[in-house]
């Protein structure tokens, strides 16, 4: 199982999608608080249709206490639009935490200190990022494709 982290998430549409993609992959959700949103958003279940209610989800008031639950920090992974290495050479197992960032400034620095690992999916010069749902699959899709190989 993947585990899937969505820091301070703004939009309930994303999650709700991501949510989504979480059930197909049997990954596991975290969600940190402060949301852009409350968790019952009609917004949030639509985009996440029927399938929420099988999602594996946790919820954190802060970093701190997601922190405290994570068994191994190098595997960790934090996304970040300013990253030099690519998810592509990154070499993912099974129980790896992917972290993402809010939609509209992504990770904190703050939160890029806590770890080593930080991806970048590589993208044209025309834009600034992709939409974090899009992110997500990216990301999750890669980590099923080596996890299928072995």
């Amino acid at each position: 199982m993947l585990n899937i982290v969505l820091v301070e998430p703004e939009i309930p549409n994303n999650t709700g999608n991501i949510g989504r993609l979480c059930v197909g992959t049997q990954s596991r959700l975290h969600l940190i608080h402060p949301f852009g949103f409350e968790i019952n958003d009609k917004n949030l279940k639509r985009s996440g249709l029927d399938y929420w209610v099988h999602l594996d989800v946790a919820q954190y008031q802060n970093v701190a206490e997601w922190m405290a639950v994570i068994p191994d920090s190098s595997r960790v992974f934090l996304m970040s639009s300013h990253a030099k290495t690519s998810i592509y050479d990154a070499s993912f197992q099974e129980g790896d935490w992917l972290v993402f960032g809010k939609e509209s400034v992504g990770l904190s620095t703050s939160v890029l200190a806590l770890f080593d690992n930080h991806l970048t999916i590589p993208m044209s010069n025309l834009i600034r990022s992709y939409n974090i749902a899009n992110s997500v699959a990216f990301v999750v899709g890669e980590a099923k494709r080596q996890l299928l190989k072995k």
